[in-house]
């Protein structure tokens, strides 16, 4: 029975330990806080994967993370998870083996779900503290930000990350104070169309740079939006990764002080 004791104890202090850096940083009390708040990422691509990890790192415990694709080759470059290993696996189930070998204390909830308006009410969005958005589908994307709006969770969302080389133009703003990123644009047609709007005000990530000869339109009305049929964009690890991180970033500052 001591011997069982002595175990749970090494085990503890090594995850403490995990935090140590962390805790000399943000102190004690914020970073209970933080282990206290609950996280629901949808989408754990080229964006949502770092932002899990980050998440994991930095003492998130109670994390779902929502994916219905499998890992492919074509994800290899830019996705976390994503290796020749795990080529063919479910995405959350891959990303949520690796999360626990960081912290195997952590709570990860692996959903392979599509987010959808028919789908909304089976998450429990108002169970959040935070709700995370890295979804592509432009559709899904609109109906994510409007019901997470209508909860009392904090919503943190991604624009887009393809088509992007310059990670010095990658910004955080309010999402109506978004400038020169054509999917932040095409969203906004959404709710036009809907004639429905977000209920309140909540951040993004994204960068304004906008290549030429990349299949990226300008940020005009007259343009034809990019997102109103499936393609394939040529995307980065290092400016995925940066947006990810970005979104991490804005819960644990949030989560420090709330």
């Amino acid at each position: 029975m001591a011997i069982q004791r002595q175990r749970i104890d090494e085990q503890r202090s090594g995850m403490d330990a995990i935090f140590r850096r962390s805790e000399l940083l943000l102190g004690h009390e914020a970073m209970e806080r933080i282990a206290q708040k609950r996280v629901i990422i949808f989408g754990v691509g080229g964006v949502g994967s770092w932002c899990a990890e980050s998440l994991v790192r930095s003492g998130i415990r109670q994390l779902t993370i929502v994916d219905s694709d499998h890992v492919c080759i074509t994800n290899i470059n830019r996705q976390l998870m994503a290796t020749t290993k795990t080529v063919g696996q479910v995405k959350v189930e891959a990303l949520k083996e690796r999360l626990l070998t960081i912290n195997p204390s952590a709570e990860i909830t692996a959903l392979q779900q599509v987010f959808s308006e028919e789908s909304a009410s089976t998450f429990c969005l108002e169970d959040y503290d935070y709700i995370i958005d890295a979804i592509d589908s432009l559709k899904d994307k609109a109906q994510l930000i409007l019901i997470a709006c209508k909860t009392n969770a904090k919503l943190f969302s991604s624009m887009g990350a393809a088509l992007k080389l310059d990670p010095t133009r990658i910004r955080v703003t309010e999402f109506w104070k978004v400038q020169g990123d054509p999917l932040a644009r095409a969203i906004r047609k959404k709710f036009k169309h809907y004639g429905q709007f977000p209920e309140k005000k909540f951040l993004v990530v994204y960068s304004d740079e906008l290549l030429e000869n990349k299949g990226c339109p300008p940020d005009t009305d007259e343009t034809p939006s990019l997102f109103n049929k499936p393609q394939t964009n040529g995307s980065l690890a290092h400016i995925t990764a940066i947006f990810g991180f970005t979104l991490a970033g804005l819960v644990i500052q949030d989560a420090t002080i709330a």
